[in-house]
């Protein structure tokens, strides 16, 4: 009797200690290592804050996962995926043609348009024509430098890149280009600060080109990772249907950032 009741505390302890390890197991989530506000950015004490933080934590408790914020050059962050230093990509990333060809994506948690913000003051719009003889500023390996390259370019739109949006941003305020290209809420966010609102002014919406910009944004995954992958999608599908989503999107957007 005391050999069973020994053998099934033996059973016991090994099935808590693996149930702990599986609480335990980390998931280590890849944001771009430079700040997009609203979405990210680090605080006065690098604790990383802001709206994609917030859907980051909401997925991760409805899925059941431990996330770890593991910060990763944007330029390098597809490879950090492939090469399993991270385990999935939590970072604005659109979801495209070119892209699933080397990783895959959760269904979409956001899309909102494309736009231009330039100098105050001039007429400029954002189109191929309306930049023409202009210098444009886009972050490098991001859809808006895909774009652009594609449509604006070639009718004479010269093409600056950037490691960084921020980057970007300053040498517009600064006037070393014309204009700039990047999500819409992000360049709102900027056009709000102090700087943005003494430099610059929005110039509209780029036409849509789905096979570049993407249906909308998404999760960044390893192929193949099928239960992650359907864990994610089943948490943003119950998030939104739970409300968390629209409750904490609304402490940073008036609108639906889900978007149709």
């Amino acid at each position: 009797m005391k050999k069973t009741l020994k053998l099934l505390a033996v059973a016991a302890a090994l099935s808590i200690t693996g149930a702990v390890a599986a609480q335990a197991e980390t998931v280590k989530v890849g944001f771009a290592a430079e700040p997009y506000p609203p979405f990210t950015s680090p605080d006065a004490s690098g604790n990383w804050e802001g709206w994609e933080v917030e859907f980051m934590k909401a997925i991760c408790a409805e899925a059941k996962l431990d996330c770890v914020i593991t910060p990763v050059a944007w330029d390098g962050i597809i490879p950090a995926l492939t090469s399993k230093k991270i385990d999935m990509i939590i970072g604005s990333m659109s979801i495209t043609e070119e892209r699933l060809k080397t990783i895959d994506f959760s269904d979409k948690y956001y899309n909102t348009p494309t736009g231009i913000i330039g100098t105050k003051g001039v007429d400029m719009k954002a189109t191929p024509e309306g930049l023409s003889g202009k210098t444009l500023g886009v972050q490098v390996s991001t859809v808006h430098q895909a774009y652009a390259t594609k449509h604006f370019a070639p009718a004479g739109v010269e093409v600056k890149e950037y490691q960084t949006q921020d980057e970007a941003n300053q040498d517009l305020a600064a006037g070393r280009v014309d204009a700039v290209q990047a999500d819409a809420i992000a360049l709102d966010a900027f056009l709000k600060s102090d700087q943005g609102k003494e430099c610059c002014d929005y110039k509209g919406d780029v036409a849509q080109d789905l096979a570049i910009l993407g249906p909308g944004v998404g999760v960044g995954l390893r192929k193949g990772e099928t239960e992650l992958k359907d864990k994610i999608n089943a948490a943003i599908k119950a998030i939104r249907e739970n409300g968390t989503y629209d409750t904490f999107s609304k402490k940073y957007f008036d609108f639906d950032i889900y978007g149709g």
